[in-house]
C-alpha cells in the first residue's frame, strides 16, 4: 500500500522527494511548492488528506548528518478513510522569512503553526493570528532551538490582555461598532480561569458576551507547559517513559504504552504475544478510568454531584488495583522499550473482573438518573453543534471527533497488538452536540470491558520481555555473575538504548484521540527531538467554534465534554 502510493505521490508532484518512513509517505518540497502541495494532497480525491493532524519543526543545528537548511518544518497529514499518512516537510532557510501558512486549508494549522513559531521562531506568511501560545507572551527567544539554553528561566510579569484577539474574532464574526450600535448591544468581556473550577485546569478562556450569549471566545494556554519536548532531548530512551506519565495523568499507562510503541517500531522489535495482551489490558482499563473521570466531572458541571459519586468511586477503588498491578497509584511508569517492567500478580484476573463489576454498575446507576433526564438533555441536545467537516479540520480525533459521526478509530483504521482480532464496535454519534460527545465515552467504556474480557480470556503465557540485549536489561543473576551482563547493564543505564538514525511518526488511540510522536534520532541513546501530538492541543484549538453563539454555561459543560487535559494541552 505505501509502496504503492508513494509512487503515487511521486508521480503526482515530480519536483518533490519521496520516501517512507514505517507506515508514513514523506514528500520533501521547496517552500515555492509547500502550498500547492498541501492544498492539492488534501483537496484531491486521490490523497483525500482531509486531516491536518500536527505540525512540528527540526532544528539541525547539532544533527551529525547534513541537511539542506538549519530548519524544516513539517505538516503531518491523515487520509483516515483509506489509512494513509502523509508527512510534507519543507526546509527553511530564514525563519525570519518563513513559510506560506496552511491556515486557510485547515483550522488545526491556526495552532499548530503558532507553537512552531514559539517554540522555533519560524514565521508562517498568511496566518491570522501568528504569536506565542506555550511559553508566555513577554517570553524571549525560542526554547526548542538547539542553542537555546536549558536553564534560562524567564518570569512574566504582566497579563496579557488579549483585548486585540477578542475584538479581532468579533469582527470576524461579523459584529463591529456599527453592528452593536444598530442593535443597541453592550459587549461585556469575561474572563473564566485560568484560575477556576470550571475550567478543570489553568485554561484562560475570554468570552465576548451579549447577555449571557457568547459572540466571540478566544483562549489561552500554556499556564502547565513545562517543557516536555526539551527536557527529552537530555534523557534517554527509558528515561523518558515517566515524562510521559505526567501528560495525561488521567490515563497515564496509554502515555508510556504510545510512546514506547513508537521507539520499538523503528527499532523493529516485536514484543512478545503476552506483553501485546498486558498493554492491551492496561491500554483499555486506563480508558475507562479516563472516561469515568470525564463524565463524572461533567454531570457536576451540570449540578448532578450524585453522578459523581456512582461513577468516581469505582475510578478512586481502581487505583488500589493499579498500585498492586503496577506498584504506583497514578504515574506508575510501567513499561519499558522492549516489554513491561515486570509480569502481572497472581490473582490478577480475579481482582479485575470485581473491578469491572463495580463500574459497570456504577456507570448503570449513572446512566439511569441521566438517559430520560429532561434537565440533562435540554443542556446538552443541539448545543454547541460541530458538524464533522469542522472537526475534521480542526484535527479533533477519538470520541470528539467520533460525535460528529466520523468513525474513525485507530484501533480499528490502523490495528496494532492483535485490536484486528478483537470483537468491539466503535460508537459514533449523529449530531456532534454535547449529548454525543457525552454520551460516546459511556458506550465506549461499555465496549473497552468488553474488549477486556477478551483479552482476559486469551492472554497466552510466556515471557513478557523480548529476549534482546540492544534494548532490555539482562537478568540480575547475569549482571552479577559475568562480565559482559555487567558491561550491558551498565551501557543500558548510563548510555540508553541505542535508536538507529531517522525521523519517524508513530500514532495510538488514546482516551481523547490519536496520541502521536514525531521522534528524530541521531544514532545515540537520546532523542534529537521528541514530539508529542496531544489530541488535547487541537481540539482546545476548535473551543470557539463550538461555544460561538451559545451561551457560557453552555461553554462551561462543553468543555468538560471533551475532557481538556491540562498537562497533555501544554505538556
Amino acid at each position: 500500500m505505501n509502496r504503492t502510493m508513494r509512487e503515487k505521490i511521486g508521480a503526482a508532484f515530480p519536483d518533490a522527494t519521496c520516501s517512507t518512513a514505517l507506515d508514513t509517505v514523506v514528500v520533501e518540497v521547496s517552500p515555492e511548492t509547500l502550498h500547492n502541495t498541501l492544498a492539492r494532497l488534501k483537496n484531491d480525491a486521490a490523497f483525500n488528506c482531509g486531516l491536518l493532524l500536527d505540525v512540528t519543526a527540526i532544528d539541525y543545528l547539532d544533527h551529525p548528518q547534513p541537511q539542506p537548511a538549519r530548519f524544516a518544518v513539517v505538516y503531518t497529514l491523515r487520509n483516515w478513510q483509506d489509512n494513509l499518512l502523509v508527512q510534507v516537510r519543507c526546509p527553511v532557510a530564514d525563519p525570519e522569512r518563513g513559510i506560506p501558512s496552511a491556515c486557510h486549508l485547515w483550522g488545526s494549522a491556526n495552532w499548530g503553526e503558532r507553537e512552531v513559531y514559539d517554540q522555533y521562531g519560524i514565521s508562517f506568511a498568511g496566518h491570522p493570528d501568528l504569536r506565542r501560545i506555550l511559553n508566555h507572551w513577554q517570553f524571549q527567544g525560542h526554547p526548542l532551538r538547539k542553542d537555546y539554553p536549558i536553564g534560562k528561566g524567564q518570569i512574566c510579569y504582566e497579563t496579557d490582555s488579549l483585548e486585540k484577539e477578542i475584538r479581532a474574532r468579533l469582527v470576524e464574526n461579523g459584529i463591529n461598532e456599527t453592528t452593536l450600535k444598530d442593535i443597541n448591544t453592550e459587549i461585556m468581556f469575561l474572563n473564566l480561569g485560568p484560575s477556576h473550577p470550571a475550567t478543570h485546569g489553568a485554561i484562560r478562556i475570554l468570552t465576548a458576551l451579549d447577555g449571557e450569549t457568547i459572540l466571540a471566545n478566544v483562549n489561552e494556554i500554556g499556564y502547565l507547559h513545562r517543557g516536555f519536548e526539551k527536557t527529552a532531548e537530555h534523557r534517554t530512551y527509558n528515561q523518558i517513559v515517566p515524562l510521559t506519565d505526567r501528560l495525561n495523568y488521567c490515563s497515564s499507562m496509554i502515555n508510556n504504552i504510545a510512546y514506547v510503541k513508537a521507539i520499538e517500531a523503528w527499532l523493529g522489535v516485536q514484543i512478545t504475544e503476552r506483553a501485546q495482551f498486558m498493554r492491551v489490558v492496561l491500554t483499555e482499563f486506563y480508558r475507562i478510568l479516563d472516561h469515568l473521570v470525564c463524565i463524572a466531572a461533567n454531570l457536576v458541571d451540570m449540578g448532578g454531584l450524585t453522578n459523581y459519586w456512582y461513577l468516581y468511586n469505582e475510578k478512586e477503588a481502581a487505583y488500589d488495583f493499579i498500585s498492586r498491578l503496577t506498584g504506583a497509584r497514578l504515574t506508575s511508569s510501567f513499561t519499558r522499550i522492549g516489554g513491561m517492567y515486570r509480569d502481572f500478580y497472581e490473582g490478577w484476573k480475579e481482582d479485575l473482573e470485581g473491578h469491572l463489576r463495580a463500574i459497570e454498575k456504577g456507570i448503570g446507576d449513572s446512566l439511569k438518573l441521566v438517559e430520560t433526564n429532561r434537565i440533562v438533555h435540554d443542556r446538552t441536545q443541539n448545543v454547541c453543534i460541530l458538524p464533522a467537516e469542522t472537526a475534521l479540520s480542526y484535527g479533533f480525533t477519538g470520541p470528539t471527533l467520533r460525535a460528529s459521526g466520523v468513525p474513525f478509530d485507530l484501533r480499528k483504521d490502523a490495528p496494532y497488538y492483535n485490536y484486528q482480532h478483537f470483537d468491539f464496535e466503535v460508537p459514533v454519534g449523529s449530531t456532534g452536540d454535547i449529548y454525543d460527545r457525552f454520551m460516546i465515552r459511556f458506550e465506549e467504556m461499555f465496549q473497552s470491558i468488553r474488549i477486556l474480557r477478551q483479552a482476559m480470556k486469551h492472554i497466552p503465557e510466556g515471557p513478557v520481555d523480548v529476549a534482546d540485549a540492544r534494548v532490555h536489561l539482562p537478568p540480575k543473576s547475569e549482571v552479577y555473575g559475568n562480565i559482559e551482563g555487567l558491561a550491558n547493564h551498565f551501557k543500558l543505564v548510563f548510555e540508553g538504548v541505542k535508536v538507529p538514525p531517522g525521523e519517524w511518526y508513530d500514532s495510538f488511540e488514546a482516551a481523547n484521540g490519536e496520541l502521536g510522536f514525531h521522534v528524530v534520532a541521531d544514532g545515540s541513546g537520546r532523542p534529537y527531538k521528541l514530539k508529542v501530538r496531544p489530541p488535547c492541543f487541537y481540539i482546545m484549538g476548535g473551543f470557539h467554534k463550538m461555544v460561538e453563539g451559545n451561551m457560557i454555561a453552555d461553554a462551561i459543560i462543553n468543555l468538560g465534554c471533551i475532557n481538556i487535559i491540562g498537562g497533555e494541552l501544554d505538556r
